[in-house]
């Protein structure tokens, strides 16, 4: 192979259009690169500033800066929004136009073959066993820089404050109770300065994640990790102040404090409890053994961020507002996604206890193989929400997307209750019209996850999986096949699947893929190999040659009435994506500034709290009022573009699956189909070797592996 970047695919095209295209793509780049270089400059800029804020050099910046823009339209308060949110929400919006500019196509280009490995900070593992978890070179880069930063926020806030104590000259007898509560105030601003960070990775269609191709799922770690120091430092503020009270004997009296002017005290006292409640409720022996009770204790952040506000005020809470206001911008279009019912087109039961499910999409929602959902079954639960990987492909038809759910808990094993009901009133002809049927009302959110195929970046693949982690290899497998079969860019030659299971029921999942049928004589395009490891098995059963074959009860739900999931995602269309993102800031910013000019300043508005309410009722209206608007024009494009004609190319057949029209050489190949036995093979009773398979793997000289691991 060339040891320099060929393009994976060549077409002959005229010298015209092929210079054309060549300049247009040279403007695209040096427009991506001129935009990436603006958003670094301003995130460093915007990271350095927050970090140099605790000392004197930081403070003289920010009361320089007040000097200079409090005066302007926007007040002290903008003033102080412009500085701390300002530059994040600036980096979303260019991060909106650089994906509009990306567009959707890749090219896949083979990557220069080096003698020695390349590291990758955002990949390489640093820490494998340990409080954080795996992290990465990158993910222990930021651990670092935020360790340095607390030390030195605290070491600058102690100089200051010793400062301060010298300046106001406090008798000794006080001395110590005012450093306390001095130190109280310290640590809530450090609070406030994490809490900057706080809400930007769970906003699930986040545009700053998608520019970084973090997926929500891996995203989730830095939101715990920052809500454990954010709550540190709240609960550590909170304490300084109430051992403070408690020695002067006010404790009480000042606890319930609601003061016009200043600090109100009740509100942060309503928050802290929100938050800690919050945060006792997230730790990860709860999470895992009472799910429901962090779930349902975790939507007090509306009362933690309200109370925040109303504690602060406007002037402090804009620090934190850039976050928070771009967390309301994802929930509203969730849940404005979320309202739709989807149809299920079929529901089906594996031998192994894992449920297939597929559903009604529109042509132009766009996701990739790498993609997940959460989802909601209303009979039987109107608040619980579930993730699940997608197990197809979106190339495997325009009408829909299916998932595989395995049956572990509570909520999975109604959900197969109720399919096993179906399935008897169904065969049982018990029922007189179809309306009469029980139903499955589905509501979905997503599809959520990487911004780009990487999977398909990569000559070889090793996909190691175990149980019910083969379902996302499932969509990229058939990925990979329908590019193979259609002749679009893919760079993967070799395919190893590595799977472990426990018994052999659980083979009933390969009936998820049909791999011949998606792509005929495939062993000529692809080199597959699947190992299958079963381990709670000496020797298989009898049954086994075609268990993979076997599908349990399988229903085709006659209550669909033409309703597909919503392409209202973040992670949707670009163009509307980036619209509602600007509409909706600029909306916002004009709404604080008249509401500070016409009502604020006009009627000398001076109580704290009351202004901090205010500013979040402008954030939250800003919101439903201007990117409402855009969410109705976008709705209705979707409805006009999303229409499927009667006399379309894919039809979806009553099993969920789209028909494809084979070519002439795909039909003379039906004869002779190959067997999924010939690039199966299935070994009982042992584990992975993975010494081995990593010594085989080693030696390949071509472009890069990918190893994925996916949990039981």
């Amino acid at each position: 192979m060339d040891d320099h970047e060929t393009p994976l695919l060549s077409k002959d095209l005229s010298s015209s259009s092929s210079s054309s295209s060549s300049s247009s793509s040279v403007v695209v780049s040096s427009l991506k690169w001129i935009l990436k270089v603006v958003m670094s400059v301003i995130f460093v800029t915007w990271v350095v500033f927050l970090m140099m804020y605790p000392g004197s050099l930081g403070d003289q910046i920010l009361t320089n800066w007040r000097a200079i823009s409090s005066n302007t339209l926007f007040g002290l308060t903008g003033s102080m929004f412009l500085i701390f949110s300002g530059p994040i929400l600036v980096i979303a919006i260019l991060a909106s136009l650089y994906l509009i500019i990306s567009g959707e196509e890749t090219v896949f280009t083979k990557k220069k073959i080096t003698k020695f490995p390349r590291f990758r900070l955002w990949t390489f593992p640093v820490l494998v066993d340990g409080p954080f978890g795996v992290v990465s070179a990158a993910e222990f880069l930021g651990i670092m820089v935020f360790s340095v930063f607390f030390l030195w926020a605290i070491y600058a806030y102690t100089l200051r404050n010793l400062n301060v104590l010298d300046y106001f000259h406090v008798l000794p007898n006080n001395r110590s109770i005012f450093l306390l509560e001095l130190t109280g105030l310290r640590f809530g601003m450090i609070g406030l300065l994490c809490m900057v960070f706080l809400f930007l990775p769970i906003s699930r269609g986040s545009i700053l994640l998608r520019l970084i191709d973090i997926p929500f799922e891996h995203a989730t770690r830095y939101h715990v990790w920052l809500g454990h120091i954010t709550m540190t430092f709240f609960s550590l503020h909170g304490l300084c102040y109430v051992v403070g009270w408690t020695i002067q004997g006010q404790l009480l009296e000042l606890l319930f404090e609601w003061k016009a002017t200043g600090i109100a005290v009740l509100p942060g006292v309503i928050s802290l409890v929100a938050g800690l409640l919050m945060w006792v409720t997230s730790l990860h022996t709860v999470r895992k053994n009472y799910f429901e009770l962090f779930f349902y204790t975790h939507q007090l952040y509306i009362v933690f961020v309200v109370f925040l506000a109303l504690h602060v005020g406007d002037y402090l809470f804009s620090i934190v507002a850039g976050g928070i206001f771009l967390f309301i911008l994802d929930r509203f279009l969730r849940f404005y996604q979320s309202r739709r019912t989807v149809d299920v087109i079929s529901a089906k039961s594996l031998p192994c206890g894992t449920l297939e499910l597929v559903l009604s999409k529109p042509p132009n929602m766009r996701y990739n193989a790498l993609s997940f959902i959460f989802l909601q079954v209303k009979e039987l639960s109107w608040l619980q929400w579930h993730p699940f990987s997608v197990s197809s492909s979106p190339l495997d038809g325009n009408h829909h997307v299916a998932v595989l759910i395995k049956v572990l808990g509570g909520w999975t094993a109604k959900l197969r209750d109720q399919l096993s009901t179906l399935y008897e009133a169904e065969n049982q002809d018990q029922l007189i019209s179809p309306e009469s049927y029980p139903k499955i009302t589905t509501c979905v959110e997503g599809p959520y996850g990487h911004e780009s195929p990487y999977h398909l970046a990569y000559e070889n693949l090793v996909l190691v999986a175990g149980g019910i982690g083969i379902t996302p290899f499932f969509a990229i497998l058939s990925d990979i096949l329908h590019r193979k079969r259609d002749g679009k860019d893919c760079l993967p030659g070799k395919v190893l699947v590595v799977w472990a299971i426990k018994n052999s029921d659980e083979l009933s999942l390969l009936s998820a893929i049909d791999i011949p049928s998606i792509c005929h004589f495939f062993s000529k395009k692809l080199n597959l190999e699947i190992h299958i490891y079963v381990t709670r098995q000496s020797e298989p059963c009898l049954e086994d040659g075609m268990v993979h074959k076997v599908v349990h009860p399988s229903v085709k739900t006659p209550w669909t009435n033409g309703c597909s999931m919503s392409v209202l995602v973040g992670t949707g269309d670009n163009i509307w994506s980036g619209l509602y993102l600007i509409i909706s800031t600029i909306g916002f910013i004009a709404m604080i500034t008249l509401v500070d000019i016409f009502y604020i300043n006009k009627y000398n508005i001076t109580t704290w709290w009351y202004k901090g309410l205010l500013f979040v009722v402008c954030m939250v209206a800003s919101v439903l009022i201007f990117g409402g608007l855009v969410v109705v024009f976008w709705h209705r494009w979707e409805h006009k573009t999303g229409e499927v004609e009667a006399n379309g190319n894919d039809k979806v057949d009553l099993n969920g699956e789209e028909t494809h029209n084979p070519s002439a050489a795909e039909l003379k190949g039906l004869a002779i189909e190959e067997d999924v036995q010939n690039y199966t093979t299935i070994r009982y009773g042992t584990r992975p070797a993975f010494r081995g398979i990593h010594y085989k793997i080693s030696g390949v000289k071509s472009s890069y592996l990918v190893f994925l691991f996916i949990k039981l």
